[in-house]
């Protein structure tokens, strides 16, 4: 289970911090969120995913951008996808951070020490902030892509099981299997 260092924290405080190689630290209501850096399994799988998604974009000439592990700004704080798609002219202009109305989709890969907060907490954050995609990849016991789309202030989530291709049209066309991301 991830820390929680208890404030308050602001986000100009946080993003003050040294960067941490270690750790991921993120802001929810004043407190300090932390988690260990990922596993092989997960950065394998974070890589794969991301690759899939530059590939889709570029075919699909969509104006956005893949990024990995940046700082998104929720109404509550400040928060770590494993992956964002984000409007490209608003990165191209970023700096330390992201605005959620800016992204287009977070990813997240649960890992043990992560998998409670992003089942919970994080769909709760990124709906309320609006972004109207959240995709969540379980990698045991076997892979798993849940893929949410923001309805009425909530995700609807359909599963993709390994095996089975994903078949997207929105934000723009994309199939793979999740089982392609933790092998060759």
């Amino acid at each position: 289970m991830p820390g929680r260092v208890t404030g308050p924290w602001t986000r100009e405080a946080v993003l003050a911090l040294p960067e941490d190689l270690h750790d991921r630290i993120e802001l929810i209501e004043g407190a300090l969120v932390t988690s260990p850096s990922p596993g092989v399994p997960h950065q394998r799988a974070s890589r794969r995913l991301a690759a899939l998604l530059d590939v889709a974009v570029e075919a699909a000439a969509a104006p956005v951008e893949v990024l990995e592990a940046v700082n998104v700004v929720v109404p509550d704080g400040l928060l770590i996808p494993d992956i964002a798609v984000v409007d490209a002219d608003a990165a191209a202009e970023a700096g330390l951070t992201v605005d959620a109305h800016d992204v287009l989709v977070v990813v997240e890969i649960a890992s043990p020490s992560t998998r409670v907060t992003d089942r919970k907490m994080k769909p709760a954050l990124y709906a309320a902030a609006g972004i109207p995609h959240y995709w969540r990849l379980e990698l045991e016991p076997a892979p798993r892509l849940y893929l949410g789309h923001l309805e009425r202030g909530t995700y609807t989530d359909r599963l993709v099981q390994a095996g089975e291709t994903t078949c997207l049209d929105q934000p723009f066309p994309l199939d793979f299997d999740p089982a392609r991301l933790v092998r060759r």
